[in-house]
C-alpha cells in the first residue's frame, strides 16, 4: 500500500509499505481521509523525538472498517477515532479522563499512523458515525475535539458566562480556527484573533466572522480581555496572553510549541489571573464533538483545503512556508 513516511527532518515521502496486520479485537480501516496536524508539521521539522524517521505520521482521520477482529465492528461501518490508545484501568480512566492515561500509546507516534491507504487500530477507540455525516467533516473530529475540551475546561474556571466575555485567541492555525467557529456557535460575539499569516487572518475574518489582529505590527492591548486561548505556545506568545488579560480573567494555554518558558508570576498571583492548561480530549470530548460537526456547530467547513494524498510532500512544505491561507488541509488516500 502507499504510505506517506516521514524520512528525514522537512522530508515525507510517498512509499510503499506492507499492508497493516491487526491483532485481537483490532480493525483495519480503509482511510478516507486525514489532517495535517500541527504536532505532524513539528515531528517534520524534526523537533519532537517521539516520532522518529521511518514512521508514518498522521491521527486526524476517518474511514470505512474493512477488516475486523472486533465483535462490536463489522465490515462497512464508517468510523472516526480516538487515536490515543488507553489502557482503561488506570485511575484517570476509571475517571473518565482517559487523556491522562497513564500507559496510553498513540497512532502516528508509537504506531503507524492514517497518512496511509490502510491502518489497523484497537477498535475500542472508534466512534461509528452519524448515517448522513460526510466522512470529511469526520475527519477533523480530533481537532475539534481538542477546542471543545479546552473550552469545557475554561468555563467552569470563569466568573461569568463564555458570551459575556472580551476573547482573545492567539494563532489562527486550526485549532485556533476550530476554536473561534464553536465560541461564535456558543454565543461569543466579542472575538478576536491573533495570527502573524496575512492569508490565514483573511480567512478567519471571513469564515469565522471575527476580528482579526496582525501581532507583528499592532502592539497588545494590557489588560483587556476576559479569557485569552494561546494555540501556539511559545515564550513570545505566552508573554503576550499575561499581558493581555484582565484582573481575575483565565488564560487557556493549548500549544505546545516552546517546552519552557518564564510567566509572570507576579501579575499571575496579584491579579488572580487562573493559568490552565490542557492536554488533547476525552472519549467524551470526541462523541461530543461528532455531533456537533454533524449539527453545523464549526460552520460549513468550506476553510479546509482537500488534496490527495499523492501531494502531501508538496502540502507538508506549503504549510512550512505559509503559502496556503487554509488552517487544515485533509489529504485523501488514492
Amino acid at each position: 500500500m502507499k504510505a506517506l513516511v516521514y524520512t528525514n527532518p522537512n522530508e515525507i515521502q510517498l512509499l510503499e509499505r506492507p499492508y497493516p496486520t491487526m491483532d485481537q479485537d483490532e480493525v483495519i480501516l480503509k482511510i478516507d481521509s486525514v489532517g495535517i496536524c500541527g504536532s505532524d508539521m513539528h515531528a517534520y521539522h524534526g523537533h519532537d523525538p517521539r516520532r522518529k524517521p521511518g514512521l508514518v505520521l498522521g491521527h486526524e482521520f476517518s474511514g470505512v472498517v474493512i477488516e475486523s477482529l472486533s465483535s462490536n465492528f463489522k465490515k462497512g461501518v464508517r468510523v472516526t477515532g480516538n487515536p490515543l490508545i488507553t489502557c482503561g484501568v488506570c485511575d484517570y480512566c476509571l475517571q473518565g479522563r482517559n487523556n491522562l492515561c497513564s500507559n496510553r500509546t498513540m497512532i502516528g507516534m508509537t504506531r503507524p499512523g492514517a497518512f496511509a491507504e490502510y491502518m489497523s487500530i484497537p477498535a475500542k477507540t472508534l466512534i461509528t458515525l452519524p448515517d448522513d455525516m460526510p466522512l470529511d467533516a469526520a475527519a477533523l473530529t480530533e481537532p475539534a475535539a481538542t477546542a471543545v475540551h479546552a473550552i469545557n475546561l475554561s468555563m467552569r474556571a470563569l466568573h461569568r458566562p463564555i458570551q459575556e466575555c472580551r476573547v482573545l485567541i492567539i494563532g489562527g492555525g486550526a485549532i485556533g480556527m476550530l476554536t473561534a467557529l464553536l465560541l461564535k456557535n456558543f454565543g461569543v460575539n466579542d472575538l478576536s484573533v491573533a495570527e502573524t499569516n496575512a492569508l490565514r487572518r483573511e480567512s478567519i475574518s471571513r469564515h469565522a466572522d471575527c476580528k482579526t489582529i496582525d501581532p507583528i505590527s499592532a502592539a497588545v492591548i494590557e489588560n483587556n480581555y476576559d479569557f485569552v486561548i494561546d494555540c501556539v505556545g511559545t515564550k513570545l506568545t505566552r508573554k503576550s496572553a499575561f499581558e493581555s488579560i484582565k484582573p481575575g480573567g483565565v488564560i487557556m494555554h493549548v500549544g505546545l510549541q516552546d517546552w519552557a518558558s518564564e510567566i509572570d508570576m507576579r501579575k499571575l498571583t496579584l491579579a488572580e489571573i487562573t493559568l490552565l492548561g490542557t492536554y488533547t480530549y476525552s472519549t467524551a470530548d470526541l462523541i461530543a464533538t461528532v455531533n456537533y460537526l454533524n449539527q453545523g456547530a464549526f460552520g460549513n467547513l468550506a476553510w479546509v483545503e482537500k488534496r490527495s494524498m499523492d501531494d502531501g510532500a508538496k502540502a507538508f512544505d506549503d504549510l512550512h512556508r505559509g503559502n496556503t491561507s487554509s488552517a487544515k488541509i485533509l489529504l485523501k488516500p488514492s
